[in-house]
């Protein structure tokens, strides 16, 4: 939970930081500008591909979880079908109440 809160507040920062060098490079002309737009498009290559290695973990996470999900219902079926009509039970009785 906190690299995912970093993630999000690197990720203002880097792209606070290139929109402010595209608003210069606007305001800016000739050889300068040129420096200012290629150092907006850097960051937001590394914002992307801060994204794309956040991505790639919760894919492996989600995997990961699906597959410990399906070892414990292949080692344990009857417990799993329990679990199930537990929670279909509680979630009936909270529909029933609305």
């Amino acid at each position: 939970m906190e690299s995912k809160d970093k993630l999000f507040s690197d990720m203002k920062i880097v792209l606070a930081d290139a929109e402010d060098l595209l608003k210069a490079a606007a305001s800016t002309s000739g050889e300068r500008a040129a420096e200012l737009r290629e150092k907006a498009l850097v960051s937001l290559r590394r914002a992307k591909e801060a994204m794309q290695d956040a991505q790639a973990a919760v894919v492996e996470k989600s995997k990961a979880a699906a597959r410990a999900t399906d070892d414990y219902v292949h080692d344990h079926p009857w417990r799993a079908v329990g679990i199930a009509a537990a929670v279909g039970f509680v979630v009936g009785i909270m529909i029933n109440r609305r």
